[in-house]
């Protein structure tokens, strides 16, 4: 069942001003979300051409960075949007051009929070690719990155985090009072999958579902079961006497 546009907009029953903060690499993705919410919006009899508040997290020559609004967030209900994951961004470092790593946009959104200095009536974070997600839990003396920058979100007013797929979703344990929604994609991927390919035959004996490691296993099941095919995996075999950076190396997959 469809439900109305105006129960989202309608002064009652919204929690406040809509406002959409895209980081630098995820302007292309917020552009979609703003454009599904423009039309429900004028669905919904509300005149409104954007929710994009503008941005900028310029660098000093030496590096270091600053966050900057470029109009007033109070009383918003805020969405920040990052992709940690976006390489293709740069910045200059003494001169030279720097890509920047899921730490950089990390700290480009932190500071960017911080620029709201308190004023938003909600701040909410939509990170696709979940920051620190692949250090999720301890083996041997390592830090706790994922759970840390959750925590650090948390203390810094973040309300709701949405991922998708993270590495390991019980990484939420470390926030049990902040909201944490991890949405999963697999229906989606399969859909583009067949729009893209619409010719691809998927009998049992044209067709079957690899995993690429025992991580991806309940994934590939799933795709398996629904498409009712075959299932096969790939596992890394690890040398357990030895530790090379931290790891027991792989031998063989």
């Amino acid at each position: 069942m469809e439900q109305s546009p105006k129960m989202y907009f309608s002064p009652e029953n919204r929690v406040a001003p809509l406002g959409i903060v895209a980081l630098e690499g995820a302007e292309e993705l917020a552009q979609k979300i703003e454009a599904h919410l423009v039309r429900w919006a004028k669905r919904a009899d509300m005149e409104v051409e954007t929710f994009r508040i503008g941005c900028s997290c310029p660098r000093f020559s030496s590096g270091d960075g600053k966050g900057i609004l470029e109009s007033t967030v109070r009383g918003y209900d805020l969405y920040f949007v990052v992709d940690v994951g976006n390489y293709s961004c740069t910045y200059k470092y003494f001169g030279k051009e720097n890509r920047m790593s899921p730490d950089d946009h990390f700290q480009d959104l932190k500071r960017l929070i911080q620029a709201a200095m308190g004023k938003a009536h909600r701040i909410n974070v939509i990170m696709p690719l979940l920051y620190g997600g692949r250090q999720h839990r301890r083996s041997y003396r390592e830090s706790l990155d994922c759970a840390y920058a959750l925590q650090e979100l948390q203390s810094m007013g973040v309300e709701n985090v949405v991922t998708f797929d993270a590495h390991d979703p019980r990484v939420c344990n470390a926030v049990p009072l902040m909201s944490f929604d991890n949405l999963m994609p697999s229906y989606q991927v399969l859909k583009s999958m067949f729009r893209a390919f619409p010719d691809i035959s998927t009998g049992r004996d044209d067709f079957m579902i690899v995993s690429p490691d025992e991580g991806a296993l309940n994934r590939n099941m799933y795709y398996a079961s629904v498409l009712g095919v075959e299932l096969g995996m790939f596992y890394k075999r690890r040398d357990y006497s030895r530790v090379v950076d931290g790891r027991n190396p792989i031998v063989a997959h």
